[in-house]
């Protein structure tokens, strides 16, 4: 193992002295920080941009139901019929006429009550005056059946119930999805960087057999420790490479955030939005001042640095599997064309993981398919960060969950390598032949 060292310098310096890497490594952070800033900025210009709506009233009802807001306008044709107004509403560019007819009671004024526009509404435009509708109609036909105005506004009234710990602090709602969200943005990281870093793992073997590099190669170095270094030199490029993106993007997200005037609420505005009793859109969160404090507080007591150090010993262990898998796959084929059939075996967990994890730890964080996921080696360097971000311990993840999930990792590494490294000592001089699994199988008795 003496020459795994050089193995690894020799990797990692012709990983970083590549020319597409040092491109990549400077260019990534613009592009990464260029889209985001340009979809706050259209966020920005979409959220800015006025609707004006026509109204053509001929009823005694709704008279005073509509009211301008900040998105939507409201304009009202008097003594004029329908075909005038549909036509000035058209040539003024507005987005549409709401024509309310006279009719002998409001269920016939509601029913044939139309919006004309030039082409289909906006969904939530139309929601906001279907529930004006709705709401009048509610109240036409619980006081017909005796029940006043007074009584109606008493009865319509939201419930939410009240929410605590054992320890009389308070609970959030939501506050669940929103710890979720943040462990899957890590483990969707570990996943996007075992795909990327592996495939530049399995690459770099194909380059060197094909070109036969390799074996003038192997005639002084062993085939595990050639492989060994391979892996552990290309991760270390690529954490070298992330920890670049990482700083530069935040640096370059500061600045140009700061340049262009765009505010970071633009782009967590992602709230899912329902019209009120009124009309007006209400976001389905709750929107005070109190609670979005505690919000923030919830948020702030994620253990981060645990989360962290953390997520870098289930990214290298997952890396370090999955790596040796490619390794082993560019050391049986030839060519790139014949990796598909290996690759998508390698893909499915990784994806399994993903969308159950997700899925699972959402509704259950500490659920048995969420814990079982958790413990599966192949799966739980990006379950566990989903679940991580409740703490460790009592609330949280349990530690001997969290230390049984790190030596099953361990042992797969182990194993894996083991058996990897039997396929790539006779994968890595055989040529010209196109193997199966079949093949393979014979090559790990070997």
């Amino acid at each position: 193992m003496r020459k795994l060292p050089l193995i690894i310098k020799r990797e990692y310096l012709a990983k970083v002295r590549n020319k597409s890497f040092v491109v990549m490594t400077f260019l990534s952070p613009i592009l990464m920080v260029a889209l985001v800033v340009l979809v706050a900025y259209l966020t920005k210009l979409n959220d800015g941009d006025k609707r004006i709506i026509a109204i053509l009233n001929e009823s005694d009802y709704f008279t005073t139901d509509f009211h301008t807001t900040e998105s939507v306008s409201y304009l009202r044709f008097f003594d004029v019929d329908l075909t005038t107004a549909k036509d000035s509403t058209a040539q003024m560019g507005y987005s549409g006429l709401l024509y309310i007819p006279k009719e002998a009671n409001l269920e016939a004024v509601a029913k044939n009550a139309f919006f004309y526009s030039k082409e289909a509404p906006n969904t939530i435009l139309l929601a906001k005056i279907e529930s004006v509708f709705e709401e009048r109609l509610r109240q036409r036909r619980l006081q017909e059946m005796g029940v006043s105005q007074k009584d109606f506004a008493t009865i319509d009234t939201d419930f939410e119930m009240n929410i605590a710990t054992f320890n009389g602090e308070q609970n959030l709602k939501h506050i669940n999805e929103i710890k979720a969200a943040i462990g899957g943005a890590f483990g969707y990281l570990i996943m996007m960087f075992i795909i990327i870093y592996g495939g530049f793992v399995m690459r770099s073997v194909i380059e060197e057999k094909t070109s036969r590099i390799i074996e003038v190669i192997i005639s002084s170095v062993k085939p595990f420790q050639l492989m060994l270094g391979k892996i552990i030199g290309t991760s270390l490029a690529g954490v070298t490479q992330f920890a670049i993106w990482i700083v530069s993007a935040s640096l370059l997200l500061f600045v140009a955030m700061a340049l262009f005037n765009i505010d970071a609420g633009t782009l967590t505005t992602g709230k899912t939005m329902m019209p009120d009793a009124t009309g007006n859109l209400a976001p389905s969160l709750p929107g005070s001042n109190e609670t979005l404090g505690l919000y923030a507080q919830e948020v702030l007591k994620i253990p981060l640095f645990t989360l962290v150090s953390f997520f870098l010993v289930y990214f290298v262990l997952g890396y370090l599997i999955y790596s040796s898998i490619y390794a082993a796959i560019g050391a049986a084929v030839d060519n790139e064309t014949d990796t598909q059939q290996f690759i998508f075996p390698i893909i499915i967990p990784l994806v399994l993981a993903i969308y159950v994890g997700f899925f699972s730890v959402f509704n259950n964080p500490h659920g048995p398919i969420a814990v079982g996921f958790s413990l599966f080696p192949l799966t739980s360097p990006i379950v566990m960060l989903m679940r991580l971000p409740w703490g460790v311990g009592e609330g949280g993840v349990p530690i001997w969950q969290l230390i049984t999930s790190i030596v099953f990792l361990v042992a797969t590494f182990v194993g894996i390598v083991w058996l990897a490294a039997k396929i790539y000592r006779v994968g890595i001089l055989m040529y010209g032949k196109k193997p199966s699994y079949k093949e393979l199988f014979k090559w790990l008795r070997y």
